[in-house]
């Protein structure tokens, strides 16, 4: 009876402990869910202010981010560009000199110039000149009105970017090899040695040379623009470029042109030599036939057929007869 009165007791102090344990934490989660309310709208107002803040900043980021790819783009490409043009001037030599002095005024020159003169009105000419890139659009506007009538203009471009990448990087290394070697050649100790790192220091200048060259002619068509014009009197005739087929047709006129090409250079040929061949041929031909007549006299006659020699024995001769045996 006490064993089972002190379970009792022992079992009620463990649900009275556990009651008064549970609506101490009722308590203390009532207290501070009535005070969650209150603060709950102040971080919400201040997290969706810095949303705004942070939305109205995005699209400027974005915009100076783009335009500054924008500009390294613009500042790193290498772009050539090229441009043909004809006007048709009424006096072909004072356009020309026109033309000289506005290519001029903008900073280029002239390259290269060519020009045939048959009369006032057929005259014609073409220049070859070069031109900043940063006034390309200029000149040629004002070389396309000033000077005449503009019969045709044809322009392209070149983005040669990876290309001077690649010559700028084999140049570097090139250098960097080269400076190696030589350091290697301070280095060496035989003769042997030597004369091969010289050897490869000569062949890796060459190389050297020939990519500085490459990296000059680069810059220089990237840092100036080329315009041909021509320039045509009022009467001169102007023919202008067929397009090329392409396909079967292509390749037919291609081949066909090729063949007559081939035709007329062998005619060429042909004529250049006919002439000399004129007067060696017979020459030639009375050469050969004198020294085959030569060679026919000098040979020996023919030997006689000598006579067979009999194979068996010869025939004894019969010897003088007896008196005797004559008599009888």
């Amino acid at each position: 009876m006490r064993l089972r009165l002190g379970i009792a007791l022992s079992a009620c102090a463990t649900l009275l402990l556990a009651g008064c344990g549970g609506g101490y934490e009722a308590i203390s989660t009532g207290g501070s869910s009535e005070a969650a309310p209150a603060a709950a709208p102040q971080s919400l107002d201040s997290a969706s202010a810095e949303e705004n803040v942070a939305a109205k900043r995005a699209p400027e980021r974005a915009d100076s981010a783009v335009s500054d790819v924008k500009l390294i783009r613009q500042q790193d490409r290498q772009v050539i560009y090229t441009g043909s043009m004809t006007v048709r001037a009424k006096e072909v030599t004072a356009a020309a000199q026109q033309a000289k002095q506005i290519v001029t005024a903008a900073g280029g020159y002239l390259s290269r110039e060519e020009s045939n003169t048959a009369s006032d009105t057929e005259d014609s000419a073409m220049l070859e000149f070069k031109i900043p890139p940063t006034r390309y659009a200029e000149v040629t506007g004002r070389l396309g009105k000033e000077l005449g009538k503009q019969l045709s203009m044809n322009q392209g471009t070149q983005d040669v970017t990876l290309q001077v990448a690649d010559v700028d990087s084999r140049l570097k290394s090139a250098q960097e090899s080269l400076a190696s070697l030589r350091t290697l050649l301070k280095r060496a100790d035989t003769i042997g040695q030597v004369l091969q790192v010289e050897k490869e220091i000569s062949s890796r200048e060459a190389d050297l040379e020939a990519l500085q060259a490459q990296q000059k002619e680069l810059a220089t068509q990237v840092s100036m623009a080329t315009m041909t014009l021509r320039l045509v009197g009022p009467v001169a005739v102007v023919e202008d470029p067929a397009e090329e087929p392409a396909g079967f047709l292509g390749g037919l006129k291609a081949g066909w042109g090729a063949l007559v090409s081939f035709t007329k250079t062998a005619l060429t040929v042909l004529g250049a030599l006919l002439p000399w061949l004129v007067v060696l041929v017979p020459l030639v031909a009375v050469a050969v036939f004198l020294v085959r007549r030569n060679r026919a006299r000098r040979r020996p006659a023919p030997a006689a057929p000598s006579k067979p020699e009999p194979s068996g024995p010869e025939p004894s001769e019969p010897g003088p007869s007896e008196p005797g045996a004559a008599s009888a």
